[in-house]
């Protein structure tokens, strides 16, 4: 987690903030790592990514996110880390649904400029159980958003995300992205007290910071969501605060510094129904549930 709101680069909670104090560095982009082909071919087409459907958040990042059968009259989501919720760091176990919200996040355009500031109604769903994720449900509708500020909501990738894959993690705390490949998947992942399933790993490329954590990662190919940034092995320590492990299916623990990671999205659309409704009860939705003992 890194800083606290790292966004990533660091490990999850650290993250937070390393930078706060400082000044967003320039938005730039250095796509360079090209897309999933083989040398010599030529280069698949791929979606222009920017800035356009993200937000800063006061320690993370973020990015107006829709499902794919979301409707523009549905109240509209902003999607970021569990770490980066207001209320602190949820307990390993611990799931937070339906809390009242008032936080605000600053609407980004293509070219990083600070169009709107968006207010949330409620915190819909936060965990850092199997996942590292907070949906915040906003005042205005996605059709309020595109008709007030000219901005669309970057759409949810339905499905597993593509090992190899070209990727860009779109910071709007920071203005900034970082381009590489997905490396490959972590079965579990652990931070501290926290564990994660099916984690994306990085290729080297992408040296995510402080402050990118909750950054929309997006895949060149489809121009969607594809994971949520989150963490990264800082000090190349086992398994502690902002030094996240991989654990393979037999147990075996491996470390590696300097390396970043990501949490899938496409578990979270089935768990998304009418409304921009949370509801854990739908077919095909897997997200950690709240239990009587772990719930805020």
């Amino acid at each position: 987690m890194g800083q606290k709101s790292r966004a990533v680069a660091g490990g999850l909670l650290a993250l937070a903030l390393a930078g706060a104090g400082a000044a967003p560095a320039v938005a730039g982009n250095g796509q360079g790592q090209g897309a999933d082909q083989a040398p010599g071919k030529t280069p698949a087409k791929t979606k222009a990514v920017d800035f356009a459907g993200t937000v800063a958040l006061s320690n993370c990042s973020g990015s107006v996110v829709r499902m794919p059968k979301s409707k523009a009259g549905d109240p509209a989501l902003v999607l970021t880390n569990g770490h980066c919720i207001e209320t602190g760091f949820p307990a390993a176990g611990e799931v937070i649904v339906d809390q009242p919200s008032t936080r605000t996040f600053k609407l980004l355009d293509a070219k990083a400029g600070e169009v709107a500031t968006l207010k949330a109604s409620k915190v819909s769903y936060a965990t850092m159980t199997d996942t590292d994720i907070t949906i915040y449900q906003l005042t205005e509708t996605y059709g309020d958003i595109t008709k007030k500020y000219g901005i669309k909501p970057l759409e949810l990738e339905d499905d597993h995300p593509v090992k190899g894959r070209a990727i860009t993690v779109v910071s709007g705390y920071w203005k900034k992205t970082y381009s590489c490949n997905i490396d490959g998947f972590v079965y579990r992942m652990k931070e501290g007290e926290w564990t994660w399933k099916d984690s994306v790993r990085y290729t080297p490329a992408c040296q995510t910071i402080g402050g990118t954590s909750g950054s929309p990662v997006i895949d060149h190919k489809t121009g969607k969501v594809t994971a949520v940034n989150n963490t990264g092995n800082e000090d190349g320590e086992r398994c502690t605060l902002n030094n996240p492990c991989e654990i393979d299916r037999k147990g075996k623990v491996t470390v590696r510094k300097g390396i970043n990671y990501a949490q899938e999205t496409y578990g979270i659309v089935p768990c998304v129904g009418k409304g921009s409704k949370i509801d854990l009860g739908r077919k095909g939705c897997k997200l950690p549930r709240p239990t009587a003992a772990a719930t805020r």
